[in-house]
C-alpha cells in the first residue's frame, strides 16, 4: 500500500490520520465525562481538563492536515453503484464531520477564553485568548460546545453505520478501504 491514496483505497498517511483523530475523539468524550464526575475546583479536574484541552488542539491541528492531505492526495472514489442522493448524502456527512472537527475545538478554546481560563497544548504553548472574559459569552459557548458534541456523536454514529451498511448490505470495498489491514 502506498502513501498517498489511490483510485480504490486510502493511503497509510489518511489511515493514520483518520485512526489517530477517531482515538482522539473518543478519548475527548471520556476526558470531558471524567471531568464532569469530579469536584468542581479539585487538582484533578483542572488536569483532566488541561488535557481534554490540549487533545482538543490536537484534533484541530489534525483536521486542517488532513484537510491539506485531501487537497493533495483526494480520496478514492465512491463506488458507481451507489445512487446520486446516497453520494450526496455521504459528501454532506463528510463535510460535516471536518466542520465539527474545527468548530468544536474552537468553542471550547472560545469557551475557555470567556472564562478566563488559559488553554495551553500540554503546558508548552500558551494560547492567545481567542475572545475576552465574558459571562454572556462563556455560557453561549459553553452550550455551543455540548451542542457540537451531540452533533459530533449523530454524525459519527451515521459515518458508522453507512460504512456498515456497505460492509455488511452492499458488500463493496467502502470500509475495507480505510481499514489499515484490508
Amino acid at each position: 500500500m502506498s502513501l498517498r491514496n489511490t483510485a480504490d483505497r486510502y493511503g497509510h498517511v489518511a489511515q493514520l490520520l483518520h485512526w489517530v483523530v477517531v482515538a482522539l475523539i473518543i478519548g475527548q468524550f471520556v476526558l470531558a465525562n471524567t471531568a464532569e464526575d469530579l469536584p468542581r475546583l479539585s487538582a484533578e479536574r483542572l488536569e483532566v481538563t488541561a488535557l481534554h484541552k490540549s487533545l482538543g488542539l490536537t484534533v484541530l491541528v489534525l483536521a486542517v492536515v488532513r484537510l491539506v492531505w485531501r487537497s493533495v492526495s483526494p480520496p478514492p472514489l465512491l463506488p458507481a453503484a451507489m445512487k446520486p442522493w446516497e453520494r450526496g448524502f455521504a459528501q454532506l456527512i463528510h463535510w460535516a464531520l471536518y466542520g465539527v472537527m474545527f468548530a468544536m475545538p474552537l468553542s471550547g478554546w472560545m469557551w475557555s477564553s470567556a472564562s478566563n481560563y488559559p488553554v495551553s497544548w500540554f503546558g508548552l504553548v500558551q494560547m492567545p485568548d481567542l475572545v475576552p472574559p465574558n459571562e454572556g459569552l462563556k455560557d453561549a459557548f459553553h452550550e455551543g460546545h455540548e451542542i457540537l458534541g451531540t452533533l459530533l456523536l449523530v454524525l459519527a454514529a451515521l459515518h458508522v453505520l453507512a460504512a456498515l451498511k456497505h460492509h455488511f448490505l452492499d458488500r463493496d470495498t467502502v470500509l475495507r478501504r480505510m481499514l489499515p489491514w484490508g
